[in-house]
Formats: structure tokens, C-alpha cells, sequence
């Protein structure tokens, strides 16, 4: 309906600017100064004239109005059908949960169902950008936006964050995966018990790319946003409070839930809380990843 809109303007106003500048150029011609003529007077106004160029215009703004208005009206109102999805935007990840409670770092969806997005921010305004659907919403801290999409065919398509928010903007990514028929259902339910199918380290590297770890932490030994998880497991960090801390079980578990506890010296405050997003199980295999990087 966009299109249609947009069209139905761009053909009005093509042809108003072919009509009132073809217009022009024939009273410039036609009247034009010439030799031994003078002014003449000015006829009487044309109220039927002025009517129409008055009348006109009006059904004209009227109609694009109305169906303007109808079509936001029908991008902003989910079908009741639709299949609800949260999405927690935090720099600089995206976690997108599931009916029964599984959380995912890319966007899973059936096809040929109307899909809504219940969306929130932990931190910063963000924006979810979906080129392939047209979709853009921004998404604010302290209150839910909401919007919806229509997938029609089955494959991949990216997803982007359109809101500048912080050092790692590029890098918060994501991809919508669309499920042919049938299919979603069973995705979703290996999905939601991978970690009984996986060793703890297996399940904890998984939930590394998934959870948004990779956006700000390392394995290799280098620095990003976040201190690098290779070797640190066992050893004695300093904290930005001068005081000193061993990297075990326990530090780890209140980083991820209470993050802002111990701060690690020379790096900045800003890794948002999991605290209610991570299950124990989860927080165990998390565990178990970062004591396999010696």
C-alpha cells in the first residue's frame, strides 16, 4: 500500500507541475510585451474557476490522506493471529525470545505468518532494520515499541541496528531466518534443549556467539570492550576499585548477573546485566567454555 501511495502522489504531482508549467510557458508567450501594445484591462474573477481549482486539490489531499492514514493504520496493527516475538536490543547484541522462553541471537520465523515484535533496549536507543521486509522501528530504553512483518518466502535476509550506538554499531548484526513450512516448529524445540545434546564446553562456545559475548570479548588474548577470555580463568585480575580478584566460578557468575560489582581495571562500565536472561545451565556452560581457554 506504501507503493501504491507513493505512486498515486508522484502521478498527481507530475502531472499538476506538466499542467501549471505548461500553462506558464503559454501565457509567457502569449502575452508577452509587444510593440505599440499596451496593458489592458483585467477581466472580471471566474467564481466556477476558482471552485474547481479550490475543489479539486481538496478531494485530492483528501484521498491521499485517507489512504495514507489507512495504510499506517494497517503497518502498525498486528494481525490477531500473529506470532509474538520479544526482542531485547543491549549493545551490542540482539536477543530475540521465544514463547517458551528460549532466547536466540538471530530472528527465527515460519513463513506465511503474520510475525510481531514486542521490543525493548537495555541501555540506548536502538533501531531494528530489516532491509528485505521494508521494516525499521527504533527501539527505546524504558518502554516497548512494537511492530510486525509479513515473511512470504523461506531463506535468509540480514538485520541490521539503524541507531548509532556506541563503538561496536557495525557489529551488532543479526540474521532473520525464515522457515519453510512446518519446519519452525521442530527448530524450535531442538533449539530451546541444545545443551542436552552438548558437552558444557560445547554448549557454552555456543552461547558465546549467540548471547552477544563475541560483540566485546575475545579468545585469542586480544582486547576489545571487554577483557579477552583466553587464560583468564584461574588468575588474579585487579578491579577499577584498586582491590584485586580471582577469575573463578563465582566471579564469573556475578559478572554476567551483576555486572557493574567488580569492574575490571582499564576497562569502562558498560556490559548490561543477564541477570533473568541466562538460565543456571547456561551460566554453567558459560563457565565451563571460559575455564577450556588455557
Amino acid at each position: 500500500m506504501v507503493d501504491q501511495v507513493f505512486y498515486f502522489i508522484l502521478i498527481v504531482s507530475a502531472v499538476f507541475y506538466v499542467l501549471i508549467l505548461g500553462l506558464m510557458l503559454a501565457f509567457v508567450i502569449k502575452y508577452r510585451r509587444r510593440e505599440g501594445q499596451g496593458p489592458e484591462p483585467s477581466p472580471s474573477h471566474s467564481t466556477s474557476l476558482e471552485m474547481l481549482w479550490t475543489i479539486i486539490p481538496t478531494i485530492l489531499v483528501a484521498v491521499m490522506f485517507i489512504w495514507g492514514f489507512w495504510g499506517y493504520m494497517e503497518m502498525r496493527q498486528a494481525p490477531d493471529d500473529s506470532y509474538e516475538i520479544q526482542v531485547l536490543a543491549k549493545k551490542w547484541a540482539w536477543s530475540f525470545v521465544y514463547p517458551n522462553g528460549h532466547i536466540e541471537a538471530d530472528l527465527h520465523v515460519p513463513v506465511d505468518r503474520p510475525i510481531r515484535l514486542l521490543m525493548t533496549s537495555d541501555d540506548v536507543i536502538h533501531s531494528l532494520y530489516i532491509p528485505a521486509f521494508r521494516l525499521k522501528m527504533d527501539i527505546v530504553p524504558g518502554r516497548y515499541n512494537k511492530t510486525w512483518f509479513l515473511p512470504r518466502e523461506a531463506g535468509e535476509y540480514q538485520l541490521f541496528c539503524a541507531e548509532y550506538c556506541g563503538t561496536q554499531h557495525s557489529a551488532m548484526l543479526a540474521k532473520v531466518v525464515v522457515h519453510p513450512s512446518g519446519e519452525f516448529e521442530k527448530w524450535l524445540d531442538e533449539a530451546a534443549n541444545f545443551l542436552k545434546r552438548m558437552t558444557p564446553v560445547e554448549g557454552g562456545a555456543l552461547l558465546y556467539q549467540r548471547r552477544g559475548c563475541a560483540q566485546c570479548h575475545t579468545v585469542d588474548g586480544g582486547a576489545k570492550v571487554g577483557p579477552s577470555f583466553k587464560g583468564v580463568f584461574g588468575t588474579e585480575q585487579p578491579l577499577a576499585s584498586g582491590e584485586t580478584m580471582t577469575v573463578d566460578e563465582n566471579y564469573i557468575r556475578e559478572s554476567l548477573l551483576d555486572p557493574m560489582a567488580k569492574v575490571r581495571a582499564g576497562y569502562k562500565p558498560v556490559m548490561p546485566t543477564y541477570k533473568g536472561q541466562l538460565k543456571d545451565e547456561e551460566i554453567s556452560a558459560i563457565i565451563a567454555y571460559i575455564k577450556s581457554l588455557k
